[in-house]
């Protein structure tokens, strides 16, 4: 769900592509992406990310006949921005916010808005032909891929459990549902803004694809993994960036939170009430070992492991993956 707001990063054979409106799948030539209902997609924004990632290299070759878009979702216009425009400037938002968020205005909101409806839909007609062959009945489309020949479907999102707009962290949440995605690490208590946040910020190379921004970083939060868990009932958890956290002697933990001196059991959903929270860390022994070339759990130093059977026993939920490096190569797989 949303639009091309949002950006990730993925290396396939060495290639850096960046994906915004596609599903990154489609970089396997195995593979037929799907744009379901609820994205809101700007057509030239669509085929100049796909035009851009090809000339990288093959990972996008015949992505046209490999994508299907639902005929749910909807097309936004470049007016639709410029009404998007308008209102960060009413807001007076602060510099570095992203200026595509989601669109849903009209004109008679904004009566000195210029818009011109034939030069948009003449735009438009040039992506008629090639989008059409695209568009289905996303409904049907999926149902048939769930019950007919087996098939395996993996579900993309571009937020997690603590975004979502009724268990997230208010009011710093977006406007859909977003569990059932993943466990986010974001800065919701506390995030190291100092020697330690700006160590793992470069090293992990943390910033925004559409941005630009560098993101903020901080220890693992338990505590928010559990919260997220109890939503989405996880059978296995992914452990991300191992290999960022090599160079540190010790390494700290979230396990908890204490308000007045208190621990409290739970993610709190008071925003006043987490503003005052104070994290209870665990401090582990860190490895001082380069993991990047491991694909073996057995062969990752002791303490490394030992991290990753921690965060299995303080979440109740097992580790099957682990990511030691940028590639899609660089992974291990437990089980």
């Amino acid at each position: 769900m949303g639009g091309n707001n949002a950006g990730h990063t993925v290396v396939v054979d060495s290639v850096e592509y960046d994906f915004h409106l596609l599903p990154s799948g489609i970089i396997n030539p195995k593979v037929t992406a799907f744009i379901g209902n609820g994205v809101v997609i700007h057509l030239p924004g669509l085929f100049e990310e796909a035009e851009k990632n090809a000339r990288k290299g093959k990972g996008l070759h015949e992505w046209e006949k490999r994508l299907v878009i639902s005929d749910r979702a909807h097309i936004v216009f470049d007016f639709h921005q410029a009404v998007d425009g308008v209102q960060e400037q009413q807001r007076q938002e602060q510099d570095g916010k992203k200026y595509k968020v989601l669109a849903k205005q009209y004109k008679a909101m904004y009566p000195t808005l210029v818009i011109d409806i034939e030069g948009e839909l003449t735009k438009l007609k040039d992506y008629v032909q090639r989008i059409k062959p695209m568009v289905r009945d996303g409904v049907h489309f999926m149902y048939e891929a769930l019950h007919g020949p087996p098939k395996k479907i993996l579900v993309e999102g571009a937020n997690a459990a603590l975004l979502d707009i009724d268990f997230g962290q208010y009011i710093t949440v977006c406007a859909r549902g977003s569990v059932h995605v993943g466990a986010c690490t974001w800065e919701h208590a506390r995030e190291s803004v100092h020697e330690i946040g700006e160590l793992l910020q470069t090293r992990g190379k943390e910033v925004g694809v559409t941005t630009g921004r560098k993101r903020r970083c901080g220890w693992l939060d338990l505590v928010l993994i559990r919260y997220a868990h109890m939503i989405n009932g996880f059978t296995a958890l992914a452990l991300t960036k191992l290999d960022i956290l090599d160079v540190l002697a010790e390494i700290k933990v979230g396990i908890a939170y204490k308000v007045d001196n208190e621990i409290i059991p739970h993610f709190p959903a008071n925003q006043e009430v987490l503003q005052h929270v104070e994290v209870q860390y665990e401090t582990l022994p860190g490895w001082n070992s380069d993991t990047s070339a491991v694909r073996d759990f057995n062969d990752l130093p002791e303490n490394a492991r030992n991290y990753v059977r921690y965060i299995e026993q303080i979440v109740g939920v097992p580790v099957k993956w682990i990511g030691v490096g940028k590639s899609r190569e660089s992974m291990i797989q437990l089980f």
